[in-house]
């Protein structure tokens, strides 16, 4: 299968380094609106560029990476050109608040994928939500998981719960960049090197992060696990929560989530 992507920003990049690692790039092709970005991700990857039209009309799986309020200019112009094909692409959106009906109403008879995928889809430890229209066929469901399959984890799930899976999964990296850059400065004011800890702060991260999913353990156990009574894990915690961590946590995804709702009206 050929796959074109709309818009190679931070999200649309992610992908294409992602595929790039099971898809030959020959059978990449790359637009954006500003088409320097473009190129440059091509050259890199080896893969083409190519006007958003000639995607629209020969590739089998199209990836719709422009900012939520452009994407039903795009779709209008590119509406001829999709309908008319009688092998329908895979139309993949990732543009958060924009719903599967919403596409659907602008390209009639389209085949879509909504996403919602995060930036270590770019390292190979991404976390992609999806669900699909009835027009989406097995066979192109299965190969595009199965192209995608070096982005990381992809997780079905029902389309009115993907805006709360990807206010974790999406805008949680975001949080936790947050959370790792204060623990760091917390070493650096402890004497520790700069780049030691950044180094540390990520590794613990991911260490604690691959824990959880390999042992299936809730995080409230795993965090009972590291404090010992009286120790200097405890004191760290109750520091925490005299800051109120857990209750910021909390309202960062919520508010995340509800302007999501708010990009939808």
């Amino acid at each position: 299968m050929t796959y074109g992507f709309i818009g190679t920003g931070n999200m649309g990049g992610a992908l294409a380094r992602a595929l790039v690692k099971t898809v030959s790039p020959t059978d990449i092709f790359l637009n954006n609106r500003t088409m320097a970005r473009a190129e440059a991700l091509a050259a890199e990857l080896g893969a083409h560029c190519a006007d958003a039209e000639a995607i629209a009309s020969s590739c089998g799986c199209i990836f719709l990476g422009v900012k939520p309020h452009l994407l039903p200019g795009v779709l209008a112009q590119l509406r001829p050109t999709l309908t008319a094909r009688e092998d329908k692409p895979l139309l993949v959106s990732m543009a958060a608040g924009v719903t599967i009906a919403a596409i659907e109403q602008a390209v009639p008879g389209s085949a879509v994928v909504r996403i919602m995928p995060n930036t270590a889809c770019a390292v190979g430890a991404g976390l992609t939500l999806y669900d699909t229209n009835s027009a989406v066929t097995q066979q192109q469901l299965d190969a595009l998981l199965r192209d995608m399959a070096a982005s990381g984890r992809l997780e079905a799930l029902p389309e009115e719960l993907i805006d709360a899976g990807s206010a974790v999964a999406g805008c949680g990296g975001a949080f936790a960049c947050l959370f790792m850059e204060a623990l760091a400065d917390g070493a650096v004011t402890c004497g520790l090197p700069r780049a030691k800890a950044n180094t540390f702060a990520a590794q613990m991260l991911l260490g604690a992060a691959q824990l959880a999913l390999e042992s299936g353990k809730p995080f409230g156990l795993m965090k009972d696990e590291i404090c010992s009574p009286g120790g200097t894990t405890i004191a760290g915690v109750r520091a925490l929560e005299e800051g109120g961590l857990r209750a910021a946590a909390m309202n960062a995804v919520i508010a995340a989530y509800r302007r999501t709702l708010e990009l939808k009206q």
